[in-house]
């Protein structure tokens, strides 16, 4: 989905049926970072504070999936009890209260893209490595694959195309952007999307305590290491990969 970066005031927004127990709360057709920021808000609103016959949230990003339970509600009550509360919103996504540092190694085998993203950009490629290892990203939403994030925002100069043709295969951990985001893939994928580098994190461990390691509204930042550091992470096994989790206040 393409960031509409000019978007600054929202339509209201529109509760559609799913299926036969859900709800999506959309808040606009394509993303924007009031739409992302509307949907992250009234996703942490329906977790504090849960309404009767709520089943799960899931936030994308722009909009908000509500699961029922139908023996317990009806999507029609359910519309109605949400009025209230799309009404009060904040403006602004609540803060972070995780931060993620996470170890990656950038260009050569890791991102072969990583020379064509830099000139798109209109960097060197240090420049551009080091102007992401700089950026906290926040995760925008989870999706495509499971607990896989969607990273953002960057720069106006990182509002570059999607590849013309699929790299049939990136391995889970890598690095890859486009239309000024960062994907960090959680399993084996074709993708459109340049990749720069690959990390040792497994957003999605189906095995670990905590299969889903990333939460949409978490805070993330790049810490530059080398190919071989990445691959001794890679062989200890940890889902982490090195990466520190700081709680906020």
């Amino acid at each position: 989905m393409t960031p509409d970066p000019s978007a600054t005031a929202l339509p209201a927004p529109e509760i559609l049926p799913l299926g036969l127990d859900a709800l999506v709360i959309r808040f606009a057709l394509q993303f924007s970072e009031p739409a992302n920021a509307a949907a992250q808000a009234l996703a942490a609103d329906l977790e504090a504070a849960p309404l009767p016959g709520q089943a799960e949230v899931a936030p994308a990003l722009a909009s908000v999936l509500l699961r029922y339970d139908r023996s317990a509600t009806t999507g029609e009550a359910l519309a109605q009890a949400l009025a209230p509360r799309l009404a009060s919103l904040p403006a602004t996504a609540p803060l972070p209260t995780r931060r993620w540092t996470v170890p990656a190694c950038f260009g050569a085998a890791a991102g072969p893209q990583l020379a064509e993203a830099a000139t798109l950009a209109g960097r060197s490629e240090t420049a551009l490595v080091a102007e992401l290892c700089a950026t906290e990203l926040r995760v925008l939403a989870l999706g495509f694959a499971p607990g896989q994030p969607y990273l953002g925002l960057l720069p106006e100069h990182w509002q570059m195309p999607r590849l013309p043709a699929l790299t049939p295969r990136v391995e889970p951990g890598t690095i890859t952007t486009a239309i000024r985001q960062i994907v960090l893939f959680a399993a084996p994928s074709p993708t459109g999307w340049r990749a720069l580098g690959r990390c040792a994190l497994r957003p999605f461990a189906p095995d670990a305590p905590e299969p889903f390691l990333l939460r949409p509204g978490d805070a993330l930042r790049f810490a530059p290491a080398d190919a071989g550091e990445i691959a001794a992470l890679d062989a200890a096994g940890d889902p982490r990969g090195g990466s520190v989790l700081e709680i906020l206040k």
